[in-house]
């Protein structure tokens, strides 16, 4: 499960603007709950339990302080008593969005007694509840407080003349427009990407009269500065006689961008194009740009509307062959709008280590200073790490040290994050905070919740999307929409250039995120969610979700009763607090004790009938599980792996009506399979270490799975592959008794599979046939530590949408197969390990190099060298 990281150290001077973006999380949330009463299964249920009347209200009244609330972002909550009042907003809508979640819970309980129930009084007893009629009167009695509260704060919102704004007109900061002029001298690191850059704008286009390049990367990379390096080469201006530089930014209205680029073009008249119409612009600049080839910068843009480029391209595209467009942005989807193929896209990357304590010397020391001062100098190494290759950062806080020769000044700086430095308008906490501004509002929950990722760890699309769902931060779909797959957003956050390395293998992705990044998140999230490092609960006492950063805190921690979400430290054992967690906190919905050290868990358990999540990841004393687990008909995910002496699952597992993830490690000797088949949600299943398992899903169908993991299951022998109608991911680990047939011998069935990898079978000679039933869907496919491969078969090529092939350490394997050119769709090869494949398809050099010559990337792992060798063809 994903760790909290360190908690921030926030000084009085940065409280304002912790408020204001703590209100953008609060709009936020009521966007969220509102959409959640508006549902149809909620207004359903709230006839049902003859409430409606009431919620109706509730929802009518927030929605005013809704639109109250981005007025109240308008303003800088100065006072004491605004922001108070912002609190009492965050106390109600965290407690109206239990109740809305106690009517799921209630609702979906009332389904499984209604589905299983009326075939088993086993069920009816497991499930039995308190008096309907009661239950109704106190939710009624809790509707009825919080509709007293939420009348009192709107009523209130006069006392701060706050108006209500129907739509969210809400201005984000711009940031300053920028110029051409750069001093080579000052810029360190970005020579290769220069030289990049020029080579892509001189390549020949073929007869193409304007194509555009485009600089991609997040905040504070440098991308404006490299363009005006390459703006202001000698080679760019012997080749482009015209060359114009506008930042476009927030404006892109068609008139205003045409008065800037004209602006920026040889004037000899000295005309005044601020008082000419759109028609006489658009003339006015054509005939500047007929017969010229040009070089047109536009810097910052923002702009995700197609139309509106088309409209201006028309206008610019004067016909003159080789003219060029360069654009610098954060947002791949720009660089998509513009037509910018993928190969005229240059992703922008980080400095090095080298290059970025360069850069700081040059900001924090005068000319050869630091080798007057050696301990300054070691403790920037250290500070540049933290910078992670961003230049910026790297600048605001060299400047920060500029002419300070104080030890124990640097030192703070080291020891605390950069956000906590004094800011302007140039340094790094605006230029990222920027790209936050500008994520629509179902998105800021989503990217808060990176506070809770590691820094420099791959982190999996799967894991994210459970999270996401299992704190309710997926926004409801739209009337006559289906759910909205988390996919989409991540896909979302990487096309705004918060996540790197971004890698889609269909069915699963994989991703880092920039340590600034997930410092912004943690900086965002303050106040919501906190790391307990020492005992002092007034600091998380509002808080809904804890980390604890070690075990001797569990013996003296008060927890707050609305918490949604907590995470035990490593070896965990206090089982005093356990159960007074399980008794308190009735709203949690994400419980994670991974590599705790409890034998079992309390039978209470059952009674979070909101817990979402749970998980219990190398819990190596774990015994046994409390067969009340099996109440929580909200469970989303359920993580057992590594949990190696526990006995057995517990029963009822077919009444987890919710779940969608199991995971699962257990010494019993058969798999309860008839119950898993059961369970009417399940879309990821993996069996780790079951070493007593030998057959799986004998007899049975499962429809609904999408992903099946096993590893390490020594005694596996059969998994009936047709057993799986919708399987799009398979994995398989060290299986080696486990037939590669999957009970089709040569048979051949349709398949959805997307991703498939095979690691550590020596049974494994060749791939099954049963593969061909992917030719229109398999995207990735891996194998890896399979010694005794010793071929890829002739139908390889038939899997039509492959587009990404490793084959890792497998030494057997000589060849790829002669038609392999026929895979027009594959982007990469990878063949690490495989030192024959990479003699004989090593770029340019090896004999069968030709016949993958349309891969963009093939990489190797030297071992001998112990170093990576990237080759990319352009």
């Amino acid at each position: 499960m994903i760790q909290l990281q360190t908690p921030l150290s926030i000084p009085f001077l940065f409280l304002p603007l912790l408020k204001l973006m703590a209100e953008s999380l609060l709009f936020s949330s009521a966007e969220s709950l509102l959409g959640k009463l508006a549902s149809d299964a909620f207004q359903e249920a709230s006839l049902a339990f003859g409430v409606h009347r009431d919620l109706q209200q509730m929802k009518e009244t927030m929605e005013l302080i809704r639109g109250v609330l981005l007025d109240a972002e308008k303003k800088n909550p100065q006072s004491s008593a605004l922001s108070e009042w912002l609190i009492q907003i965050k106390h109600v809508f965290s407690d109206a969005e239990d109740i809305v979640d106690d009517f799921e819970c209630e609702a979906l309980r009332k389904h499984v007694v209604n589905t299983y129930g009326s075939c088993s009084r086993k069920v009816r007893r497991f499930f039995s509840s308190s008096n309907p009629v009661v239950y109704r009167l106190r939710m009624a009695h809790h509707i009825q407080d919080i509709n007293t509260r939420l009348a009192k704060l709107a009523y209130q919102r006069n006392m701060f003349g706050l108006q209500v704004i129907d739509q969210d007109t809400r201005v984000v900061h711009v940031r300053e427009m920028t110029h051409s002029h750069v001093t080579p001298s000052n810029v360190i690191g970005r020579e290769h990407d220069k030289q990049e850059i020029i080579k892509l704008l001189l390549k020949d286009d073929h007869g193409q009269s304007l194509s555009v390049i485009s600089i991609v990367g997040m905040g504070g990379l440098g991308k404006t500065t490299l363009a005006k390096l390459v703006f202001n080469d000698p080679i760019i201006h012997a080749c482009f006689p015209l060359r114009m530089w506008i930042c476009v930014s927030n404006d892109f209205e068609l008139r205003n961008v045409l008065i800037k680029i004209l602006n920026s073009a040889p004037n000899p008249n000295r005309e005044n194009f601020n008082n000419f119409e759109t028609e006489q612009l658009q003339i006015h600049l054509r005939n500047t740009l007929e017969g010229q080839k040009s070089l047109l910068v536009l810097d910052d843009v923002w702009n995700e509307d197609r139309a509106r480029w088309d409209e201006l391209r028309e206008i610019i595209d004067v016909g003159v062959e080789g003219s060029k467009i360069l654009v610098t942005t954060r947002s791949h989807k720009v660089a998509a709008i513009m037509h910018t193929k993928s190969s005229n896209s240059y992703l922008l990357g980080c400095l090095s280590e080298k290059d970025s304590l360069s850069l700081f010397v040059k900001y924090a020391f005068e000319d050869g200073d630091e080798m007057k001062h050696p301990q300054l100098l070691k403790i920037g190494e250290e500070i540049v790490k933290k910078c992670g290759g961003l230049p910026l950062a790297v600048k605001t806080v060299g400047s920060s040290l500029f002419s300070r020769v104080d030890e124990k000044e640097w030192e703070s700086v080291r020891d605390n994050e950069i956000w906590n430095l004094k800011e302007n308008e140039k340094d790094i906490l605006p230029a990222l905070k920027l790209s936050y501004d500008k994520l629509p509002s179902y998105l800021k929950p989503c990217f808060a919740s990176f506070s809770l990722c590691p820094e420099d760890t791959v982190i999996f699309g799967t894991g994210v999307r459970m999270l996401w769902g299992a704190l309710g931060l997926l926004p409801p779909p739209k009337a006559g929409e289906s759910m909205i797959d988390a996919t989409q957003l991540l896909h979302e956050l990487w096309s705004r250039s918060f996540l790197s390395e971004y890698e889609d293998h269909g069915g699963e992705c994989r991703f880092k995120l920039h340590d600034l990044v997930i410092e912004l998140a943690v900086y965002i999230a303050k106040g919501k969610f906190e790391i307990i490092k020492n005992h002092n609960p007034k600091s998380y006492k509002n808080a809904h979700h804890l980390t604890f950063a070690a075990n001797n805190l569990l013996d003296q921690t008060l927890l707050p009763r609305s918490l949604r979400s907590i995470t035990f430290p490593r070896g965990a054992n206090n089982e005093v607090f356990l159960n007074t967690l399980v008794s308190r906190c009735k709203f949690l919905r994400v419980l994670n004790l991974d590599f705790s050290e409890y034998a079992s868990l309390p039978r209470c358990i059952g009674k979070l009938k909101h817990l979402r999540s749970l998980s219990l990841l190398e819990n190596e004393n774990l015994t046994e599980l409390p067969d009340s687990i099996c109440k929580l008909q909200n469970l989303q995910s359920l993580i057992l792996n590594g949990c190696i002496k526990l006995q057995k699952l517990p029963k009822g597992l077919a009444n987890l009506v919710s779940l969608r993830c199991l995971c699962i490690t257990t010494i019993e000797p058969g798999c309860p399979e008839k119950e898993i088949a059961s369970l009417p949600s399940l879309e990821l299943l993996g069996f780790y270490q079951c070493d007593n398992f030998e057959s799986l899903f004998k007899g049975i169908l499962l429809h609904t799975l999408k992903r099946l993991t096993l590893i390490d299951c020594k005694s596996l022998k059969t998994v009936p592959f047709h057993a799986i109608k919708n399987l799009e991911v398979l994995m398989i680990f060290n299986c080696n008794k486990l037939e590669s047939s999957m009970g089709l011998s040569n048979e051949i069935l349709d398949s959805r599979l997307k991703l498939l990898i095979l690691s550590d079978l020596a049974s494994l000679v060749t791939l099954p046939r049963w593969l061909q039933g992917s030719a229109n869907s398999l995207q990735s496919l891996v194998i890896q530590h399979c010694i005794n491969i010793y071929e890829l078969p002739d139908w390889l090529p038939t899997l039509n949408c492959l587009k990404q092939l490793e084959v890792l350490y497998c030494p057997k394997v000589l060849s790829l197969p002669d038609n392999i050119h026929h895979v027009t769709n594959l982007k990469v090869i990878d063949v690490t390990g495989s030192s024959e494949l990479w003699k004989r398809y090593r770029p340019e050099v090896g004999e069968d190099w030709h016949k993958i010559s349309h891969v963009n990337l093939v990489w190797q792992d030297y071992q001998s060298e112990n170093e990576k060798e990237l080759t990319v063809k352009s």
